[in-house]
């Protein structure tokens, strides 16, 4: 698509709706190719990602000289900035969705009534996916991979902060299925930075929408959830918790610790509250404070952590509350494993949350009761995603509990219909 500028609100509503007829158009040609097609297709946008990646770089510059004029956090611009490694992460991550088994078409259950009725769940696509996503342009062709594996049209809307990056990614890939004879407009990004694009996606292009999902910030996602006309599949941010339990082994604990908060923190999986068990805090919370801070993380505690370690700043309600996307890591000290439940069940927006602990019986109880779309043990929380999942990418990390729950994958953007076969029944 053309890349608009300011273009009137008159001009913009019929582009848009536009754009929805070709997105349900393309999603009824797209049911009508093999899995094989979709794979060729997805393996010709690999190709394509890699052969226009200096473009892409460039494109990607354009946008970072701006993020830095405007003053984006240090976090958002680690999110924007693309390098010749990350280009080839997101070809690779197409890659891996081609190679996921294609989940059309897929028998999810099958049985026989005792009238002779032979009834089949199957596996189909939602249909055309609207996606909202803020400043990650890699999420242009993880959400465009995974909608064409699981035989769904996609209308992207990226953030005005990767508008270059974006545009030209899905220009890439729109020119690969052009070149493959698969319908291009399976993949359409909307091609202006004025909001209004997203209120009228909100509305459903006319009923061409079947599903929206946000990808971004609270403000983004409550926006979307409270405006939306069609079904939304939501993902809140993520309030990750990563509780070191009196079971912990030390060293897990810090590296663990370390590598959940350190890896990357402008990511939905970082950890942003430590819980630690007051019955090992005076020997563990000052290791693991020390080689945070050795990585350059901010500390800030409750009183119980400050009594250990005076020099770091008091937290408050904000911080337990606060996705810092940030070196800043808030620590409260808790009374044992229903202490640790209790501040994960008052503060977690129900994305991660992990224990540390070598005491199997508390790990138990602790991945059933803590109702997060992922529970770790023994494991970072920057392992939520979709990637590490097995899913090749995703889309986001769901956190509501309908539909989708925890990273959205080519399975997740599925629904299903019931085939059922007779001989001849007829109902008295």
């Amino acid at each position: 698509m053309t890349r608009l500028v300011d273009p009137p609100l008159a001009d913009l509503t019929e582009t848009m709706m536009d754009m929805g007829q070709r997105a349900r158009a393309a999603s009824r040609a797209l049911g009508l190719l093999t899995p094989d097609d979709r794979t060729r297709g997805l393996k010709a946008i690999a190709a394509s990602i890699r052969a226009a990646s200096a473009e892409i770089l460039a494109a990607n510059a354009k946008d970072m000289a701006a993020a830095r004029d405007k003053g984006l956090a240090p976090s958002m611009l680690d999110r924007l900035a693309l390098d010749e490694r990350r280009v080839e992460a997101i070809a690779a991550g197409v890659e891996a969705v081609a190679a996921l088994p294609d989940p059309i078409g897929r028998e999810l259950a099958r049985w026989s009534r005792p009238n002779g009725l032979d009834i089949a769940r199957v596996a189909v696509p939602l249909g055309v996916i609207g996606i909202i996503y803020e400043s990650r342009p890699n999420v242009t062709a993880d959400a465009g991979a995974l909608c064409l594996r699981s035989g769904n049209a996609a209308i992207l809307r990226g953030g005005s902060e990767s508008a270059h990056s974006s545009g030209r990614l899905a220009a890439a890939m729109r020119s690969a299925l052009k070149a493959e004879g698969l319908p291009e407009d399976v993949i359409q990004l909307v091609g202006t930075t004025d909001r209004t694009a997203v209120g009228l996606m909100l509305g459903g292009l006319g009923g061409a929408l079947d599903v929206i999902v946000p990808r971004g910030g609270r403000s983004l996602v409550e926006r979307v959830q409270a405006e939306a006309r069609v079904p939304v599949i939501g993902h809140l941010e993520g309030l990750c918790h990563t509780y070191v339990h009196s079971g912990a082994d030390p060293e897990k604990a810090v590296a663990i610790t370390v590598n959940a908060k350190m890896r990357r923190t402008g990511i939905c999986g970082a950890t942003e509250t430590l819980l630690i068990d007051a019955s090992v805090a005076a020997d563990l919370l000052p290791r693991i404070a020390e080689a945070l801070e050795a990585k350059g993380c901010e500390l800030r505690g409750d009183a119980q952590a400050r009594a250990l370690m005076p020099n770091i700043a008091p937290a408050t309600d904000e911080d337990w509350a606060t996705e810092y996307l940030e070196p800043i890591l808030s620590v409260a000290v808790v009374d044992g494993l229903e202490g640790a439940l209790a501040h994960i069940d008052r503060w977690s927006s129900g994305h991660t949350d992990a224990i540390i602990t070598e005491d199997s019986a508390a790990a138990e109880t602790f991945l059933a009761r803590v109702d997060s779309a992922i529970v770790l043990h023994n494991a970072s929380t920057q392992f939520a995603d979709g990637g590490e999942f097995g899913f090749g990418a995703e889309i986001g990390i769901a956190t509501g509990r309908i539909h989708a729950r925890g990273p959205v994958g080519a399975d997740q953007l599925t629904t299903y219909k019931y085939a059922v076969r007779g001989t001849g029944q007829v109902r008295p």
